[in-house]
């Protein structure tokens, strides 16, 4: 995607002011996750907060730096899904899908690690940019809950980092993933769910027709073909919509490289 039309679309849409080239890092999760907690860690008193454009929600970003590299950090609000059912949702799902961030960082609560990760494997058809963060690691080792990080990374196919943020455990390895992940020296293969023999034939069905649309990257073909499959009229029409100011950002953009 054309960064001048990025950022366009960043401050129009989300109100995020990125700085030229700056890396932006999404920071998604489920509710009482202490994904505020992960971000208050990573930013300090390098944040503001405001309102999401046209929304009554909370809008936090901060900034933080890695080797020599600034980086904008947006606390997404949390939510369970990317199936949107109120603003908070709608708000996570819509930057996620349309916003492009460069990293996408998912907190997990250690201690209920099945539930998080419907929303991970959601997040991971969208982006391959992916960290996890298993936060509270130090309340599931109170529980006697064993996670075998390795394992549940080599099969999630991206990075995962082991957390307790309120105490400052892991941060140091967090922010190095980022810092990799944005750089290109980690190169993830997220873990593709398969869904029923008939999803995936209809699938393959449309994957030849969406190939021929320019969305120069703004989304995976197989995202956009699991979409239209789930024939969500009113998340439809937002996709079309931002396909459409990519379209005529484009045009106006090739205009002005022309003059």
């Amino acid at each position: 995607m054309h960064k001048n039309y990025h950022h366009e679309l960043l401050r129009e849409h989300f109100g995020i002011l990125a700085k030229p080239n700056q890396p932006i890092v999404a920071l998604a999760g489920n509710p009482n996750v202490g994904k505020s907690t992960v971000f208050n860690a990573l930013t300090g008193l390098r944040q503001h907060t405001g309102n999401w454009p046209g929304k009554t929600v909370n809008n936090a970003q901060g900034s933080f730096s890695v080797n020599n590299m600034d980086f904008l950090l947006i606390d997404l609000p949390g939510t369970y899904s990317l199936f949107a059912h109120t603003t908070e949702e709608e708000i996570a799902r819509d930057f996620l899908c349309f916003g492009r961030p460069d990293v996408t960082v998912i907190v997990i609560d250690a201690t209920s690690l099945e539930r998080n990760l419907n929303l991970t494997l959601q997040i991971m058809e969208v982006t391959s940019n992916i960290v996890i963060c298993i936060n509270l690691v130090d309340e599931a080792k109170k529980k006697k809950i064993i996670i075998d990080f390795p394992a549940l990374e080599a099969e999630l196919g991206v990075p995962i980092v082991p957390a307790a943020a309120r105490h400052g455990i892991g941060l140091s390895e967090l922010k190095d993933k980022i810092y990799k992940l944005a750089v290109g020296e980690i190169k993830p293969t997220p873990y593709r769910v398969r869904y029923s023999n008939e999803v995936e034939q209809a699938v393959n069905r449309l994957l030849p027709h969406i190939k021929n649309l320019d969305t120069n990257g703004l989304f995976t073909p197989r995202w956009l073909a699991l979409r239209l499959l789930d024939s969500d009229e009113k998340f439809l029409t937002k996709i079309f919509f931002y396909l459409e100011e990519y379209y005529s950002q484009r045009s106006v953009l090739e205009v002005e490289l022309a003059l």
